[in-house]
């Protein structure tokens, strides 16, 4: 419970009396367990108790768009709920993982109890919301870069800035980054190679080095 960012600044008895006051009903999923679309209630959020999840889109034609990727305490479906739409989106487990539900307008409505904390679940709610929408407009700043080393620099050297330093870890391998950015995977294996070559990165699996233009 401690790790769920919509129950931030509340204490253990106020975390449990807010699962109560929201009547939550959780699911245990496999790994590699996919939840569609369809699966998904209308004006429902998701919560991830434990282990982590893939947020994707996946065309006619199985191409497919990484929206995010989710670990314990992250939410997911909230702008989808919130404008009472359907999620359009589909979620991978990549983990054994447990998700918890609740009902948006059990969030919003005003609480019986008139309860405090009740209102810090709004706020928090609200912080999130905000959250991800800083989040999604910087992968549209990547994505609306003119070509596949553009696209790969931004998203580096973003990683670069959140991370502090220009040694760190990102949460993609090479087929889910290149599902991220929307390119061909081949494509951008050879301009990373290029990069590589060009001393402005180095890399090893998932770890990258970055260096300044010579």
């Amino acid at each position: 419970m401690e790790k769920i960012e919509l129950f931030d600044g509340m204490n253990r008895e106020e975390q449990e009396a807010i699962l109560t006051c929201l009547d939550v009903r959780s699911r245990l999923y496999e790994e590699d367990e996919i939840l569609t679309a369809d699966d998904m209630e209308t004006g429902i959020i998701g919560i991830v108790v434990r282990g982590s999840i893939t947020i994707y889109n996946e065309d006619f034609w199985g191409n497919r768009n990484i929206i995010a990727r989710c670990g314990e305490g992250d939410i997911f479906g909230e702008a989808f709920a919130g404008a009472g739409e359907s999620l359009e989106m589909d979620i991978c487990m990549e983990e054994k993982t447990e998700i918890m539900y609740i009902k948006y307008e059990n969030i919003i409505r005003p609480c019986e109890k008139h309860c405090e904390f009740h209102k810090l679940l709004i706020a928090n709610l609200l912080k999130i919301i905000s959250i991800k929408n800083i989040y999604l407009t910087r992968k549209i700043k990547h994505l609306s870069k003119r070509n596949i080393r553009e696209k790969i620099l931004s998203f580096l050297s973003e990683q670069a800035r959140i991370n502090q330093k220009n040694e760190f870890e990102i949460a993609f391998n090479r087929q889910e980054l290149a599902d991220y950015l929307s390119v061909d995977r081949s494509a951008m294996s050879r301009e990373l190679s290029k990069l590589k070559e060009e001393q402005l990165l180095d890399y090893r699996k998932n770890n990258f080095r970055l260096y300044l233009r010579k």
